[in-house]
């Protein structure tokens, strides 16, 4: 990932917090098919290893979770994102050499990926997953509430990956590189948008 040194985030807490903050990420793997690709959830291990460890599951149907990867896996990870209106630079009005960009925070995981079929992994993987998307429900949803034998039909129907994390590149570009002025402005537009995604950014840009 391009990332000029203003954008650079590298503390790893951050850059954790990002994955965890992430509803989806995508994993691709090279291979000698091509480039896969599945959007899927991915659940972080912060303690496993120097980088953390991801953990996850596809479809067992799908081809990605069946062909050898050639190299590393990358499994990438959105935070907020905004379109930037040059209209909000306090500049624009200066000398009106400005142009439109794209404000966004982004993690980028690299790892040997590892794919497996064994039932207790598996239903570990699915338990942990779905305790923490159900977590603060008034009446989260449990594993164990659905039949095992229906439970154990599923486990079936998927394939567990593990991905040791290797090395993460952070990247938040939040207008970093603009005046205090043109932040100000950034900030205040994206407060007002229609667009309520474009709110949360508001508060990622350095004012």
């Amino acid at each position: 990932m391009y990332t000029p040194p203003a954008f650079k985030e590298e503390t790893l807490s951050v850059l954790h917090a990002i994955i965890e903050a992430a509803s989806l990420a995508t994993l691709v793997t090279a291979t000698a098919d091509g480039l896969m690709a599945t959007p899927l959830p991915l659940l972080l291990d912060r303690d496993e290893g120097p980088h953390g460890t991801l953990y996850g599951h596809v479809a067992r149907a799908n081809p990605q979770g069946s062909t050898a990867p050639i190299g590393q896996a990358m499994a990438t990870f959105s935070g907020p994102d905004a379109y930037i209106s040059p209209s909000w630079y306090a500049s624009k009005r200066e000398h009106g050499k400005v142009v439109p960009t794209w404000n966004y925070v982004a993690v980028h995981a690299y790892g040997e990926a590892e794919f497996f079929s064994d039932e207790d992994r598996l239903l570990d993987i699915v338990t942990r997953l779905t305790n923490r998307h159900e977590a603060g429900r008034s009446e989260p949803w449990r594993v164990d509430d659905a039949p095992p034998v229906f439970i154990k039909a599923q486990l079936r129907g998927i394939i567990g990956l593990r991905l040791p994390i290797d090395r993460l590149d952070g990247k938040r570009k939040m207008s970093q590189n603009r005046s205090a002025e043109d932040r100000a402005g950034v900030a205040a537009g994206l407060k007002e948008s229609p667009r309520i995604a474009d709110r949360p950014v508001a508060e990622e840009v350095p004012v």
